[in-house]
């Protein structure tokens, strides 16, 4: 009874939102496999957007989502002002999933209002899930599970948010796992390491601990096989992807196991992470054209803290010839209020947030032409 009560005040939520400003068109993959359109019109769409992985004190958005639910309100504006198509937003396993088979109903409801939200101000969502970036976040009985238990409670995740935004047009797509990685070996962690060594900041997730003589890329297709499949019993509509780190090409050296080309039959786009580094945007732009394998591609994640915002604009620019849309970050705070703060990190964002508006308004006036 009380699933179906959150259920009703999710869709009575949506139900309002688009009476009262009109329903945003759908998107869709271009016929030609190399973009994407909107339903109604076939115009292209070029996501332009920001992932809104954290706030500006680190905090993940289901710590705040409730309590300060108008500082979100107002980013996502903030957004939208700065010239933003679509928001990524990160949603984290154990804030969804309190048991093995149980849903955490409180949280479910708070991604239905978010999810009006975005209709109401005409902005689409990238929902990654999966996440868990915070380690002391993780429950024990999660971590004890056996790789099919641990694949079946991620299906459920997904069964869960396909469930609850079918109907909304303001879905981008669904994002299985924010860079997932097949064991090359032995493992006794389902997560990488820390980026900055702390406690939270674990981007990186094995899907597998025991290779056990499997053809890595062919685990990979299986575990997205099965997590779309979940989506696809409640949602046939959205588009999927999965968020790949840029070293899983199928080349020597390191690779994620999650290999372009491979796995490409199951998604409806390919997502990629990718920072161009201070001398070396060939490389990076090269690397990128390993992911073009007759889907569209988006540049999941971008930034300019590994080179100059020269270029980072000459990765934007020649980035085009291979990728369909690009998605930067975004943590609550203006270019405005940065220029008042007089430190490094301060001047980096604000260049990157300029950059990011200056080509809001090139997309505009190339999409009208």
């Amino acid at each position: 009874m009380l699933h179906r009560m959150v259920w009703l005040s999710v869709v009575l939520g949506v139900i309002i939102s688009r009476v009262a400003v009109g329903e945003m068109p759908w998107v869709r993959v271009a016929d030609d496999k190399r973009g994407f359109v909107l339903s109604d019109s076939g115009k292209p769409f070029v996501p332009w957007g920001f992932n809104y992985d954290h706030d500006e004190n680190g905090r993940l958005l289901e710590d705040y989502w409730d309590n300060e639910w108008s500082n979100v309100q107002e980013d996502f504006q903030e957004m939208k002002q700065l010239g933003a198509n679509v928001v990524r937003i990160h949603l984290q396993t154990a804030k969804f999933m309190t048991g093995p088979e149980t849903v955490n109903e409180a949280n479910l409801e708070r991604l239905g209002r978010l999810v009006a939200l975005a209709e109401k101000i005409g902005i689409y969502l990238d929902i990654t899930g999966l996440a868990c970036y915070r380690k002391k976040d993780v429950p024990q009985w999660y971590d004890d599970l056996s790789e099919q238990d641990r694949w079946n409670v991620q299906a459920r995740f997904w069964e869960a948010v396909a469930g609850c935004c079918a109907e909304s047009p303001a879905i981008f797509c669904y994002d299985l796992m924010n860079e997932p990685v097949v064991s090359g070996g032995s493992r006794t962690d389902w997560l990488g390491p820390s980026l900055g060594g702390g406690e939270s900041g674990y981007f990186v997730q094995f899907i597998t601990l025991e290779r056990n003589n499997r053809p890595r890329p062919q685990v990979a297709r299986q575990w997205c096989h099965q997590l779309v499949t979940a989506i696809r019993r409640h949602d046939q509509r959205h588009l999927v992807t999965v968020g790949l780190v840029h070293w899983s090409l199928d080349r020597p050296g390191m690779s994620s196991g999650f290999v372009p080309e491979e796995i490409a039959p199951e998604l409806d786009f390919i997502s990629v992470h990718l920072y161009p580094e201070k001398g070396k945007v060939e490389e990076a732009l090269e690397k990128l054209s390993g992911f073009a394998v007759g889907k569209p591609v988006v540049i999941e994640e971008t930034f300019v803290h590994k080179c100059s915002i020269q270029e980072f604009e000459q990765f934007l620019d020649e980035s085009r010839n291979v990728a369909s849309g690009w998605i930067g970050f975004y943590w609550g705070t203006m270019p405005e209020e940065y220029r008042q703060m007089k430190t490094i990190r301060a001047a980096l964002m604000r260049n990157w947030l300029e950059v990011f508006q200056k080509r809001a308004e090139q997309n505009k006036r190339e999409s009208r032409s």
